[in-house]
């Protein structure tokens, strides 16, 4: 019997543990926290973008507030958004809100995680912890794992419009 598991499969069976920070999944009270991830980082960059789609199915709002990372100086909640043709980034001083009922994508294009001043750049492969604070909801320790620094279909980038459903 072969006592190693490949990487693969070791993510599989990570991926099917309930309630696991590392999963595909989890449940912080009544957020639910999905598919998060970040791009690799091209040399000489110093900020990183994190991703992840948020459902509320609770009965009141809640609101992301802050995120931290110990692969970054500081971790900022950001928008970006067209104006007048022009695509503006900022960050969301009072954090993100999160309506009861519904879902919210952080992901290119629009709402995002700002890793700024990375301390090690992003390698595809990796996983990058971050903990999320939210204000009713408490906080939680997420990893993100780290995939190609080239956009994809999946990302579906520039779609401000469905950002929040």
């Amino acid at each position: 019997m072969n006592r190693f598991i490949s990487s693969f499969a070791a993510a599989s069976l990570c991926l099917t543990v309930p309630g696991l920070a590392f999963a595909a999944e989890t449940m912080l009270g009544k957020l639910k926290i999905a598919a998060p991830y970040v791009r690799a980082m091209v040399p000489g960059a110093e900020v990183g973008g994190g991703y992840v789609t948020i459902t509320n199915t609770g009965g009141a709002d809640d609101r992301l507030i802050a995120a931290s990372s110990s692969r970054a100086v500081k971790v900022e909640i950001h928008e970006m958004k067209m104006d007048n043709d022009v695509m503006v980034m900022r960050k969301l001083e009072k954090g993100l809100p999160l309506p009861a009922g519904k879902r919210v994508q952080l992901k290119p294009g629009s709402y995002h995680l700002m890793f700024m001043d990375v301390i090690d750049p992003f390698k595809q492969g990796e996983t990058i912890r971050a903990k999320l604070t939210f204000e009713k909801a408490g906080s939680i320790d997420v990893d993100f794992p780290v995939g190609s620094a080239v956009a994809s279909k999946a990302d579906n980038g520039g779609d401000h419009a469905n950002a929040a459903e």
